[in-house]
């Protein structure tokens, strides 16, 4: 085992975000590195602590690379046509060798399989096994069945199916592997998950399940109705929105990952494999504006079991079942991303009050209706309980959007979206003739509208600013033009967008707020990647659509070349930043390709 001082050099050594490629069966997701190697998986779901952690770590925290012996990165990689079945493609002095990695669509327990494929000559392949449960602290007992290596720790068990011919012996607490990859064979391993008390793993045919991985996403992918230019892009993002949500319950996480730094070596590193309402509800609205009902249906259950109880009581997250505590820890003994720390698990923003979140509800209640999904009783009762519920919390102080740790106050952006969960409420009580109480759904949209119009504008630059009083900006006021909340040729409207444009910039693209603002911690931040996409949509409203789609491709372009795009872009080190991938940039990025022409 590696010393502490050896296991934080190696962190600070450690690959860029976007090396990585996503894989996920719909319950949990795997990132896989350039270099044949996964860093990160979290079993059995999103919110499971990891097996391999050597994403916020060394491989000591546990990953499992299989790549010819010796070499670095792959010469190249992709994914198979539009699916989340990934191909890596090495060129060696020896030959070629491909390795195909997939999570197939799980039936009871969740698998991670992995094909070598020889394509020429006759080239060594090394494959080295470490599990660590527990986010790379429990080192599990290991012991040999006829075809698998079974390691076990407590309540976790993971079986290696190794094929016939395969060199495999421990070492060191690694499971190695080695054999020779040669033209048209085919070497499969699969992994399997179970609970410990389970004595044996279901049998798997390797190249079934990845034939019915691959129909299984073509299928879904075909269902995509955008035919703007940018449909590769649009695609490539509402899969990875896809590859999010937790298929048994309807949830959708932010990321799969946890304290991927927002500064390198600072501490903003947060645990984002939960499911805020906000983020939730922006991509149901992406995968809507797509052509895909069926999440919107699965998700508005979801919610309903979400927050039954207490209306007063409406959490900005959740767990992908609806868990209402999710503590935040630190593990001391991970050195973190680029030696990050805290390296925290669990997020405190559940016990944060963020207003937004109604707007954003609400908005995609609406959405779905004007799709065509029928409103259900109970999503109808539910939703005038949530009006209820603002009606009588809008003036507070919060916490907002960004969920800052610096005190609540009156930010802008919380009190535009409490206005659009009225303006919505009201216009769907109009379309359907549910029974409402229109009247005071009205009198609040026009309460929040005057106050918003008289104590969140600047008085000297006519701008909207980021909280009542304040003179700084805040991206966020963007939403006054693109919600509704005011014609985009108002004066403010105008003067805002300028002022974000201008205030905000950092390298070509937008900050979320400046760095001078108050949050509660310390260090400044890379360019916010979504902050860019409303800018660009502000701009296209404007009826300034050349800029906005100048800017829209310089931000979309920033994805790695499997079209990921994490939460932060840092234009001095021209690298990704925060958790990846994140969902509430990709959802950004299709509702501006929707937008600018979809």
């Amino acid at each position: 085992m590696a010393s502490a001082r050896e296991r934080r050099r190696i962190s600070l050594m450690g690959g860029r975000i976007e090396d990585y490629a996503l894989l996920s069966d719909l319950q949990t997701a795997a990132l896989v590195g350039r270099d044949g190697a996964v860093d990160w998986l979290c079993l059995p779901r999103f919110d499971s602590p990891s097996c391999f952690a050597a994403l916020l770590g060394s491989p000591e925290h546990g990953a499992w690379r299989i790549a010819p012996a010796g070499a670095g990165d792959c010469t190249g990689r992709r994914y198979l046509g539009d699916t989340l079945v990934l191909e890596s493609h090495w060129r060696t002095p020896d030959g070629e060798v491909k390795v195909v990695d997939l999570m197939p669509h799980r039936d009871r327990a969740p698998r991670l399989v992995r094909i070598v494929e020889g394509v020429s000559g006759a080239v060594p392949v090394r494959g080295e096994l470490r599990l660590r449960f527990h986010h790379g602290r429990v080192d599990p007992w290991v012991r040999r069945t006829e075809h698998h290596r079974v390691a076990v720790a407590g309540p976790d068990a993971a079986w290696l199916r190794v094929p016939p011919g395969v060199h495999t012996y421990g070492a060191d607490g690694t499971t190695v592997s080695e054999f020779t990859a040669r033209p048209g064979e085919r070497v499969p391993f699969v992994l399997t998950w179970q609970p410990s008390h389970l004595s044996t793993a279901p049998r798997t045919d390797p190249e079934a399940l990845l034939a019915a991985t691959l129909d299984g996403w073509r299928e879904w992918a075909g269902q995509l109705r955008y035919r703007g230019e940018w449909r590769e892009a649009v695609l490539r993002s509402l899969l990875t929105l896809k590859a999010l949500a937790y298929e048994p319950t309807g949830g959708i996480v932010a990321a799969p990952t946890s304290s991927l730094p927002e500064v390198p070596g600072g501490e903003r590193n947060w645990d984002y494999r939960f499911c805020w309402l906000r983020d939730s509800a922006m991509t149901l609205s992406a995968l809507l504006r797509g052509g895909f009902r069926q999440e919107a249906a699965a998700w508005r259950k979801w919610l309903l079991r979400a927050v039954a109880g207490d209306p007063s009581d409406v959490q900005a997250v959740y767990g992908v079942a609806g868990e209402r505590g999710l503590p935040e820890t630190e593990a001391d003994w991970l050195p973190g991303h680029l030696g990050s720390t805290p390296v925290r698990f669990g997020n405190a923003a559940v016990g944060q009050l963020q207003l937004d979140v109604y707007g954003e509800v609400v908005d995609t209640l609406d959405l779905a209706l004007r799709a065509g999904i029928p409103m259900e009783r109970q999503v109808w009762s539910l939703l005038r309980t949530l009006l209820g519920s603002l009606a009588a919390r809008w003036r507070e102080p919060d916490e907002g959007l960004w969920e800052v740790r610096c005190g609540r106050r009156q930010f802008t952006h919380s009190k535009v979206m409490a206005w659009v969960a009225a303006d919505r409420a009201v216009r769907m009580a109009e379309a359907t003739g549910l029974p409402a109480p229109l009247e005071q759904w009205r009198a609040l949209r026009e309460a929040v509208h005057a106050e918003v119009c008289e104590r969140a504008v600047d008085p000297l630059r006519g701008v909207f600013v980021r909280s009542y009083g304040s003179t700084e900006l805040d991206a966020a006021t963007l939403f006054v033009a693109t919600t509704g909340f005011l014609p985009p040729d108002d004066r403010r409207v105008v003067r805002t967008v300028e002022a974000v444009q201008e205030g905000l910039d950092h390298g070509g693209l937008v900050r979320r707020y400046g760095q001078g603002a108050a949050d509660g911690l310390s260090g400044s931040e890379g360019a916010f990647l979504a902050c860019s996409f409303w800018l660009a949509d502000a701009l296209a409203l404007l009826g300034r659509s050349d800029e906005a789609a100048e800017l829209f491709v310089r931000t979309a372009s920033l994805a790695n070349d499997l079209g990921l795009l994490s939460e932060q872009w840092d234009p001095v080190g021209r690298r990704q930043l925060g958790n990846t991938p994140q969902a509430f940039t990709h959802v950004a990025l299709v509702n501006t390709a929707f937008r600018l022409g979809g």
